[in-house]
């Protein structure tokens, strides 16, 4: 049984120059990535990325209806995808202005092949590393408040007279029973107090 190809990093082009944006969208296809929406518009970038969900938008910092930096902040902000940045200018704010949006990469025109590459490749990883860490926090966040709904709803069942071990020990029979999560019981006993204590198996 052979092995299946990775799949291709999924772009969206936005440069307003459309020689340099047709190069680029040839050096990308040449490269194995696949290049899934262009544009010439700043403004039109964000609706573009919504709908089509790439991995990678690759943003001229000059663009009419909105600047690519603009662009890349709302891309970054909602986590949408890896971001790098084009421009022919090097001025040190600019870079800065970039970084604090959520830039992945910047790459001076012109460019070569090798460069988009790596480019391409590190923005790419950085941003997946990223959003590996913002879904852990995630969980972590839901299993502190599914530990915290269990706490008390173990405290409710110890005013009917049980142990703490037993309380727990209760919630667990429940979930097993009902084949459903200790926090979704604990969620009922903390909403259904009188219910709680009057179902206890003793």
């Amino acid at each position: 049984m052979t092995e299946s190809a990775p799949l291709a990093v999924r772009v969206v082009v936005a440069e307003d120059e459309a020689i340099i944006r047709l190069d680029l969208v040839e050096m990308l296809a040449e490269e194995g990535y696949e290049v899934v929406g262009e544009t010439g518009r700043g403004d039109a970038v964000l609706e573009l990325v919504e709908l089509l969900v790439p991995d990678l938008v690759m943003l001229d910092i000059q663009m009419p209806g909105m600047s690519g930096i603009a662009a890349a902040q709302l891309i970054a902000d909602r986590k949408l995808a890896a971001v790098v940045v084009l421009t022919a200018f090097s001025q040190r704010e600019l870079i800065q202005q970039a970084r604090d949006a959520g830039v992945m990469a910047y790459l001076m025109k012109p460019f070569q092949q090798a460069e988009l590459v790596a480019a391409i490749e590190v923005a790419v990883a950085r941003f997946r590393e990223l959003r590996a860490a913002a879904d852990e926090v995630v969980v972590l966040e839901e299993q502190l408040a599914a530990r915290k709904l269990i706490d008390r709803a173990k405290a409710q069942l110890q005013q009917s007279g049980l142990s703490e071990v037993d309380a727990f020990r209760e919630i667990q029979r429940r979930a097993m029973d009902g084949r459903t999560t200790m926090k979704a019981v604990a969620r009922q006993i903390v909403s259904s107090p009188g219910s709680a204590e009057s179902s206890v198996v003793t």
